[in-house]
């Protein structure tokens, strides 16, 4: 079975806050103590206060239970972990979990190996935040003074690592130019197509390349996500799915331009995304899917677009999020919400299961974690979860490393185009790659 059921630890742990003077300093001592446990998930706001704000810095190290997808443990198996126990949770979603929500399959090869879902309670929760490191365990104190002993810098092992591309760039436009065919013949409107950059001999270390890829991006669901030798490295600017209470709320991104070191241009280049016709086309796509999705979870008359067009700048991009909340019904569950949801629209497209069956026949590698989602389960029920985007994958057990870009095709874009923004998309994970300066 997929289930590990040792005794929750709820019941017994203790919390213990201290005072911190250098956030930074204690949250690199934190990654670097992390990394002795075999399963940890670290989610990083990077100080971002987008609305509604995240938590700051959360760590679970250590599984005192967990549930991982097999051939005998699916979705409602899920939910019968997550009602087993009122205690944290944190793990993550794969795309490729859309098999069980709809009749679909993957026939793609997977290299990295991260399971349909994995979701555990932990040995240990850490909350930082300027001025506080709380501890959540139950030995906070040693676990206090081993972090404090711990060492504040990754060792180095990242040096340069090359990656080769699934398509070329002649063959990504010819199959985005397939993909336009099929809209014109009406059997779909969008469809956010991927292709995948991988290594095959990457010896590297994940704490350092995390560090170095938040130095030069920094952005408001990043996450670095340890499953024994399985890594997930992230950047992600875009939250997929929250819940609060009775709200539930999604902030899709649909919508590109790049940043600019001239301050003129940079606001010229925001300002054009704003007003671009095909982002905005893109975008509201993607909204009524996600208005869509919501009405099946949500209570009739609740689902509403609290922002249209919004456009928020990010190190190396300007982005384009509209935000869409409803009501949820009583008593709904949290996989009858996942499976109303996901995949996110923003990263499949609209039909969403025929672009699922497109993204299927035409790249050329399983998605796995990628497009997926990585987060928390509270223990009133609430939850936040990103979207799996601008992340490095990487197996240490096979040195295989992989990255992912995609864009939404419409029957108006420009393959030549679309190509280029993938590139821009991927320029940070590039740049930590090949160990350069930005």
């Amino acid at each position: 079975m997929g289930e590990y059921p040792a005794k929750s630890l709820a019941a017994i742990i203790t919390n213990q806050i201290y005072t911190i003077r250098d956030f930074k300093l204690v949250k690199n001592k934190v990654l670097n103590w992390a990394n002795r446990f075999s399963t940890f998930c670290l989610l990083d706001n990077h100080q971002y206060q987008l609305h509604p704000h995240s938590e700051e810095c959360l760590l679970a190290a250590g599984a005192s239970r967990f549930i991982v997808a097999d051939k005998q443990t699916d979705i409602s198996s899920l939910q019968q972990f997550i009602d087993s126990s009122k205690g944290w949770l944190f793990g993550h979603l794969a795309y490729d979990l859309k098999n069980q929500i709809e009749k679909l399959t993957s026939s793609r090869h997977d290299r990295i190996g991260f399971a349909d879902f994995f979701f555990f309670e932990p040995e240990v929760l850490i909350k930082i935040k300027p001025g506080e490191l709380h501890i959540s365990a139950t030995e906070p104190e040693l676990y206090y003074q081993e972090i404090m002993d711990a060492s504040a810098v990754a060792d180095e092992k990242t040096g340069h690592v090359s990656v080769s591309g699934r398509f070329s760039r002649d063959e990504y436009i010819a199959v985005v130019n397939e993909l336009k065919k099929h809209i014109l013949r009406g059997d779909c409107y969008e469809i956010n197509f991927c292709h995948e950059f991988f290594a095959d001999n990457a010896d590297l270390n994940p704490l350092a390349l995390y560090e170095r890829l938040s130095n030069i991006s920094p952005n408001p669901f990043s996450a670095l996500y340890k499953l024994t030798d399985k890594w997930l490295i992230c950047a992600s600017p875009e939250r997929f799915l929250r819940r609060q209470g009775q709200t539930v709320l999604s902030q899709p991104i649909k919508g590109t331009s790049k940043r600019m070191a001239d301050d003129e241009k940079d606001a010229e280049n925001k300002n054009w995304l704003y007003n671009s016709a095909k982002d905005r086309s893109e975008n509201v796509m993607v909204v009524d899917l996600v208005r869509n999705d919501l009405s099946k979870v949500c209570e009739e008359g609740t689902v509403k677009t609290d922002e249209l067009f919004g456009i928020y700048s990010f190190p190396q991009v300007h982005q384009m999020i509209s935000t869409v909340s409803g009501t949820l019904k009583k008593d709904i569950l949290f996989t009858e919400i996942i499976k109303a949801t996901f995949p996110m629209g923003s990263m499949t497209g609209a039909p969403k299961k025929r672009v699922m069956e497109l993204i299927e026949q035409y790249e050329k590698t399983r998605r796995g974690i990628f497009s997926g989602a990585v987060g928390y389960i509270n223990p009133d029920g609430d939850f936040d979860f990103n979207v799996v985007i601008r992340s490095i994958m990487y197996n240490e057990a096979t040195d295989y490393l992989s990255y992912q870009v995609g864009s939404g095709i419409t029957w108006y874009c420009d393959a030549e185009q679309e190509w280029e923004e993938c590139l821009m998309k991927a320029a940070a994970i590039k740049t930590v790659l090949e160990n350069k300066e930005p």
